[in-house]
């Protein structure tokens, strides 16, 4: 009985050899295919002429559309105007992807086996989102050159490459994966993949990407520009260039300061370039033996020769009472954004109140000590008390 069996396996393993063979045969596949797509234009060969027809009809209209969108695009003016990136946009579009986009439309019409229905609808999927990455990438790239070209920065200008590298990979992975998506891959484990290779990137780049998205915040916020005053921690200086990783900035005692992006705008950044007004502010000690009257009379004068500056005045009150000294304090603004301007109306404003205040009787104070010495008995003698009578002293004799 076992070698009934085993002779029957052996009998029947050759015939089932071809069966399988027979389904994996790929021209037997081909010619069922074709069976199937003749079979397809014999019964529908009126609906097949009149979607041919209409996809036709729809390839041209959307080319004359795009031709005359290029044509409006290309004849606005300015360099790098929105119109001029749509116009970009609009060059960029293949003419492939537009008649694909045509036999999508008209493909259900005809009513097409569904083979070639998924064949039409793969290429359809590819086409579109490839497309979409073009679009995305010029629209991306023309207002990053827009702002570039408005700041008229180099160094926007000479990162182009790089930032068109970084996005075009970014885009097409995001394509890759939403086709491979498409077309019934499992992509879950892809995208773990990337992620955990970006991780791996960013962690072994970071300092580099770190001063490279603080230029391009630097280049896009705009807290200051090539050729503005700032005040950085300590240091006041000129921005000289702003580069991919440091900016070098020329301090008001002549050193080059050259700093990383990142550490730059970690720290307050005050810009004397957007100050439309200063303020000034002068603090005014006259002597304790200035009348009560004069002391009355003296913010009025302040006030006075502040708007015979033109200058704006602010205000004018005691504050204290100093050492040696009643303090008075003046605020008033300058409206100029040249610091020279600025120097030069403080200097006239002081000039008029030392001028103004001498002639009025008023005198400055200065820091003063009074030293009084006293006799045994705590009689003051020093400085002289009217009761004390000075003697000459006799001579002795010899």
């Amino acid at each position: 009985m076992t070698f009934s069996l085993l002779a029957a396996a052996t009998t029947a393993a050759p015939k089932a050899a071809p069966a399988r063979a027979a389904a994996t045969n790929p021209i037997e596949d081909l010619q069922r295919y074709w069976d199937m797509s003749v079979a397809w234009v014999n019964t529908h060969w009126l609906q097949i002429g009149i979607a041919i027809g209409v996809g036709l009809f729809i390839y041209f209209l959307l080319s004359l559309l795009r031709r005359i969108a290029l044509k409006h695009a290309q004849s606005a003016e300015g360099d790098m105007s929105l119109t001029h990136i749509a116009g970009r946009v609009i060059h960029k579009t293949k003419s492939l992807v537009l008649a694909i986009i045509a036999i999508r439309l008209v493909a259900g019409y005809a009513q097409p086996p569904a083979v070639i229905m998924q064949i039409v609808q793969l290429v359809f999927t590819v086409a579109v989102v490839l497309q979409g990455a073009i679009w995305v990438r010029e629209i991306v790239l023309g207002l990053i050159q827009r702002r570039a070209a408005e700041g008229h920065n180099e160094t926007l200008s000479n990162a182009m490459g790089i930032i068109r590298l970084l996005i075009s990979v970014a885009l097409f992975a995001i394509a890759g994966i939403v086709i491979l998506d498409n077309m019934g891959v499992n992509v879950t484990g892809l995208v773990a993949g990337l992620g955990i290779g970006g991780i791996a990137i960013g962690l072994a780049a970071q300092g580099i990407f770190s001063d490279l998205f603080a230029s391009l915040s630097i280049i896009f916020d705009r807290p200051f520009r090539v050729g503005e005053t700032i005040k950085y921690d300590t240091s006041t200086a000129t921005v000289e260039r702003i580069g991919l990783k440091s900016t070098r900035l020329r301090s008001v005692n002549g050193e080059l300061l050259v700093i990383s992006n990142t550490n730059l705008l970690a720290k307050e950044i005050t810009n004397f370039a957007h100050l439309h007004r200063r303020r000034v502010t002068f603090m005014i000690g006259v002597i304790y033996q200035t009348t009560p009257a004069m002391l009355r009379d003296l913010p009025a004068l302040l006030e006075e020769q502040v708007k015979a500056a033109g200058q704006e005045f602010i205000r004018s009150s005691f504050v204290t009472f100093g050492p040696s000294s009643l303090d008075f304090e003046l605020l008033f603004d300058v409206f100029s954004d040249d610091y020279d301007v600025v120097t030069a109306a403080r200097t006239d404003v002081a000039i008029r109140l030392f001028e103004t205040l001498a002639g009025a009787g008023y005198e400055f104070a200065y820091p003063t000590q009074t030293t009084f010495t006293a006799a045994p008995d705590g009689t003051m003698i020093l400085p002289y008390a009217e009761s004390v009578t000075m003697k000459t002293p006799k001579p002795a004799k010899g």
